[in-house]
């Protein structure tokens, strides 16, 4: 099998495989945005400060980072059902770990220091490893089975879709269980988790050896026809990524609430962004049925909005709007971020392509939910303020930029799609 693109057609069988692929995606999101609610009362409650979440949280970004294209590659190389249920047990058990020792950290069993490396070696690089294998398995097969610029962004909606709901669900779950103790939205995590691995690994089939490619190309970030959408959704998932963590800080300190009433409104308002996300790429992308440049502008000029909207305090009105502006923009920008590339690239290289947008988007987690808690630590305001500065200039690039005003010729379908020989 050699790693050049063939003019022989996907065969149909594969396509009944992509709703099950997506609950991957949706089950592993959906146990990670269940914790977003409690993460933060849950921090203080174990004695953690601001900052130790936020190198928890970029820790986990790190082995996105150094794993991504590992594991994009690996899903044309293995196969997609091998990749996503070594991933999915890895998530499983990590968080049975994570919430045997946050118990042990609420009785007082353990602190300090030892609490501390615990929470970064397994909701940071166990959970972090894990969580780097699911999309970038999505997007590549989701490449490898469509075959024009209109499914192609249909199809990683879609993706982006069922993060979106995994974020309403998220904050629907941990919120709501929030409120009968921060414990027991941390042990609904692993039952989700293990539940996706039951349904991946029982009802997932493998692909046949013939489909597979041996030796996936690994993709540059220089490469031209790749580098202005990595910049653009660098920049997005970064203006994010200084909010997402602070969010339950903000809630209780603008609010006034305690532990169980911050995970509940916290909730609330990653529910409202979930739902602006939910809408962008189940309803609104797929019937504009607009190409990437412009999603990706209209997106980002719509989250620039949520987030000067956030920068006050006007109570709990105001984050609601915002956190739903900035979910409605982020979803409607990102299938024009990771269709975009994909367009312009042969079979070979998507999946070196969707490892490459995943450790892009984990890139941004590195330094963002540290600097944001630092910063939030010396002003409230400051983090989100830094976030707009950040989305108004990726507004202004992707409005500017030849790459998103000109036309781009894709590649032949038959090109981008097509299984190697």
């Amino acid at each position: 099998m050699n790693r050049s693109p063939s003019t022989v057609p996907v065969p149909v069988q594969h396509s009944p495989q992509i709703p099950l692929v997506l609950s991957a995606v949706l089950i592993v999101f959906l146990g990670q945005m269940t914790l977003n609610p409690v993460i933060a009362p849950l921090a203080r409650e174990v004695g953690l400060a601001e900052w130790q979440v936020g190198v928890t949280i970029s820790t986990a970004a790190i082995m996105v980072v150094t794993t991504s294209q590992l594991w994009g590659r690996r899903s044309q190389s293995w196969g997609r059902k091998p990749v996503l249920v070594g991933a999915l047990t890895l998530a499983a058990v990590s968080m049975i770990l994570f919430t045997i020792v946050a118990q042990l950290g609420m009785t007082g069993l353990i602190g300090g220091t030892v609490l501390f490396v615990l929470f970064v070696l397994l909701r940071g690089i166990a959970f972090g490893t894990a969580i780097a294998a699911v999309p970038p398995t999505a997007q590549a097969y989701i490449a490898d089975v469509t075959i024009d610029e209109r499914t192609r962004v249909k199809g990683m909606a879609g993706v982006g879709a069922v993060q979106g709901i995994a974020m309403v669900g998220g904050a629907i779950i941990g919120g709501a269980l929030s409120a009968f103790g921060l414990m027991t939205s941390l042990a609904a995590v692993p039952v989700l988790l293990i539940a996706g691995l039951s349904i991946v690994g029982f009802r997932l089939r493998r692909e046949p050896r013939t489909t597979l490619i041996d030796d996936p190309a690994r993709i540059r970030p220089t490469d031209p026809r790749v580098w202005p959408f990595l910049l653009a959704g660098f920049g997005m998932f970064t203006a994010l990524g200084f909010i997402q963590v602070i969010t339950g800080f903000i809630v209780q300190d603008r609010l006034g609430l305690d532990a169980s009433a911050t995970g509940l409104v916290t909730g609330a308002a990653l529910l409202a962004a979930g739902v602006g996300m939910v809408l962008a790429q189940a309803v609104i992308v797929p019937r504009l049925g607009w190409g990437p440049p412009a999603l990706l502008r209209t997106g980002s000029a719509t989250a620039l909005i949520g987030f000067v909207v956030l920068i006050p305090d006007l109570g709990m009105a105001s984050i609601l709007a915002a956190m739903l502006l900035i979910g409605l923009g982020l979803g409607i920008a990102m299938p024009g971020y990771t269709a975009g590339p994909s367009l312009l690239m042969e079979r070979h290289e998507q999946g070196g392509l969707a490892g490459l947008i995943g450790a892009t988007n984990g890139l941004t987690f590195v330094i963002a939910p540290t600097a944001g808690t630092a910063l939030y630590s010396a002003w409230a305001p400051l983090p989100v303020i830094v976030a707009a500065i950040i989305m108004a200039a990726v507004t202004t690039f992707v409005l500017t930029h030849p790459r998103f005003t000109r036309p781009s010729r894709p590649n032949h379908p038959d090109e981008s799609s097509a299984p190697s020989r």
